[in-house]
């Protein structure tokens, strides 16, 4: 990432692989500061909007939600304030995405159990179709 003093818009998706209307968006929505302005009102950024934008991008990957990761930006813009609730947030995101991969386990156990039940003949026959079907038909 390049560290420029002051970077247009575009600069700053090609320096975050974000693209401009997100950025756009992520302004709008109060995540990064409103940028100075050029004498030809370009919109200019700086390296606080870069290490910003890495953050929301960082949290954004790791699945925290919009409304957390401004939480945790509040949080570490307090930089002497106790990372208790910053431990919090990451905890409750943590036992989500457990919550999730435990669906998404069962899930796979059940598509495997109807997939090894195929016989692989006749649609009438299938054991996918039926078991997708409520009562074991389409009509």
């Amino acid at each position: 990432m390049a560290h420029t003093s002051s970077m247009t818009i575009g600069d700053l998706a090609a320096a975050t692989n974000t693209s401009v209307e997100t950025i756009r968006w992520y302004e709008k929505v109060n995540l990064l500061p409103a940028p100075a302005r050029s004498a030809g009102n370009y919109r200019l950024y700086g390296t606080e909007h870069l290490r910003r934008l890495g953050f929301i991008r960082r949290g954004r990957d790791l699945g925290f939600t919009l409304d957390q990761v401004r939480e945790l930006l509040a949080l570490a813009d307090d930089r002497k304030r106790s990372c208790t609730e910053v431990d919090t947030i990451a905890r409750a995101h943590l036992a989500e995405v457990e919550r999730k991969l435990s669906d998404l386990t069962r899930l796979a156990h059940e598509l495997r159990d109807v997939i090894g039940q195929c016989g692989c003949g006749s649609v009438a026959d299938c054991r996918i179709i039926e078991a997708l079907s409520p009562h074991g038909e389409l009509s």
